[in-house]
C-alpha cells in the first residue's frame, strides 16, 4: 500500500474509483445512422469519478493517491498518464480491459458508457485491504459506478471502515446503498438532483423546496455535509450550521461527463486549503461550469470570468 508522509494536521487525500475508464470525446457535425460519421476533433483521457478528482486536486496544487481497479492495455494508459501528471497511484490490477466510454458531441450530446471487466472476490479483498491501511485523519473520495461483479454492499463496508479507521469519507456514487452509508456518518455526500431522489426513494423531479428538504434528511440521518449539483442551476450546501444556494455560470455546454467531479475536487481542495464554505462553494460551481464548457476537466484559465456571474444565497445567515 502506498502511503503519502502525513505531516502533523495535514489531511492527505486518497480517491478510489472501483469503474476506472478512458473517456474519448469525439466532435462532428451531425451523427448520421447507417453512414461513416467522421470526426473533426478527438480527445482521449484517463476518466473514472475518483480519477478526476485526482487529477483536478493535482491542478489546484493538491496531492493525492489513486485506488481502484485496472486491466489490460487501457487501465495500464491510465495508470501512466497519473504519473505523466505525477499523481501517485496505489491500483489493483485485474483480468480483462478497463472500458472506453464515449462522449460524442454534435447537434445534440450523446453519452455511450460501457461496463469494464468483471472483478473477482479475491481483487475486491485486495482493494479493501488497502483501504484499511489508509492512515487515521485521511480522506477518502470514494466516487462512481460499480463494476460487473461488485455488489452494492461494497459501499457500506467501506463506509463501515472509514468510521472505525478514522478517515473522512467523501461519497458521490449512485449505488443503492448510499442511505445505508449514512449511520457511519460520512463526511460529505455529492449526489445530483437525480440521485439524491433515488437515495431517499423521492418521486421525481424534485422542486428546489424538495431538494431542501431531502439535504436535511440526510444530515438528520447522519451526514455531516451534502452538496446537491445541479448542473446550470448551481449547487446546494448543507450543513448543521449552513444552507447555501450558489448560482453556476452560464456558457456553452460542451461535455457535462466530469463537471461534477471538478466541483467535487475544487470544494475539498479549497477548504483544505482554509478557504471558507462559501468561497470553497463558489470556486467549486465555477470550476464545475468550466469544465462542462470544455472536452475534459477545466485548465482553470476562465475561473476569473466565470466567478463573477456566481451568486450566494445563505437561508440561515
Amino acid at each position: 500500500m502506498f502511503q503519502q508522509q502525513q505531516k502533523e494536521g495535514e489531511t492527505v487525500i486518497y480517491t478510489c474509483t472501483l469503474n476506472t475508464a478512458i473517456d474519448l470525446y469525439v466532435e462532428l457535425e451531425e451523427l448520421i445512422p447507417d453512414s461513416v460519421n467522421r470526426t473533426f476533433d478527438e480527445d482521449y483521457q484517463p476518466n473514472g469519478k475518483g480519477v478526476n478528482v485526482s487529477i483536478m486536486l493535482k491542478r489546484l496544487g493538491i496531492e493525492s493517491v489513486a485506488l481502484g481497479f485496472i486491466a489490460g492495455f487501457t487501465g495500464k494508459y491510465i495508470e501512466d498518464s497519473l504519473r505523466e501528471m505525477d499523481i501517485q497511484t496505489d491500483f489493483v490490477e485485474v483480468d480483462g480491459i478497463t472500458r472506453v466510454n464515449v462522449f460524442i458531441n454534435s447537434t445534440e450530446e450523446y453519452k455511450i458508457v460501457n461496463q469494464g471487466p468483471v472483478i473477482q472476490l479475491a481483487e475486491q479483498k485486495l482493494l479493501l485491504n488497502k483501504i484499511k491501511e489508509i492512515p487515521t485523519g485521511s480522506m477518502l473520495v470514494l466516487s462512481g459506478s460499480l463494476p460487473k461483479g461488485v455488489p452494492d454492499s461494497i459501499i457500506v463496508d467501506i463506509a463501515k471502515t472509514c468510521q472505525t479507521q478514522g478517515i473522512q469519507l467523501v461519497l458521490d456514487t449512485s449505488v443503492d446503498t448510499v442511505a445505508d452509508t449514512l449511520i457511519y456518518r460520512p463526511f460529505l455526500l455529492k449526489p445530483n438532483e437525480e440521485e439524491v431522489a433515488d437515495i431517499l426513494k423521492k418521486k421525481k423531479p424534485l422542486s428546489e423546496e424538495g431538494l431542501i428538504e431531502c439535504g436535511n434528511e440526510l444530515l438528520q440521518r447522519g451526514a455531516q455535509q451534502v452538496i446537491i449539483s445541479r448542473g446550470k442551476n448551481g449547487a446546494l450546501y448543507f450543513s448543521q450550521d449552513d444552507l447555501l444556494k450558489v448560482t453556476s455560470p452560464q456558457g456553452k455546454v460542451v461535455n457535462t461527463a466530469c463537471s461534477g467531479d471538478s466541483m467535487l475536487a475544487t470544494f475539498i481542495g479549497k477548504r483544505l486549503q482554509d478557504r471558507t464554505i462559501g468561497d470553497a462553494l463558489s470556486k467549486a460551481v465555477a470550476v464545475g461550469a468550466s469544465t462542462a464548457f470544455s472536452k475534459g476537466l477545466s485548465d482553470l484559465k476562465d475561473i476569473p470570468d466565470l466567478l463573477k456571474q456566481v451568486t450566494i444565497t445563505n437561508y440561515k445567515g
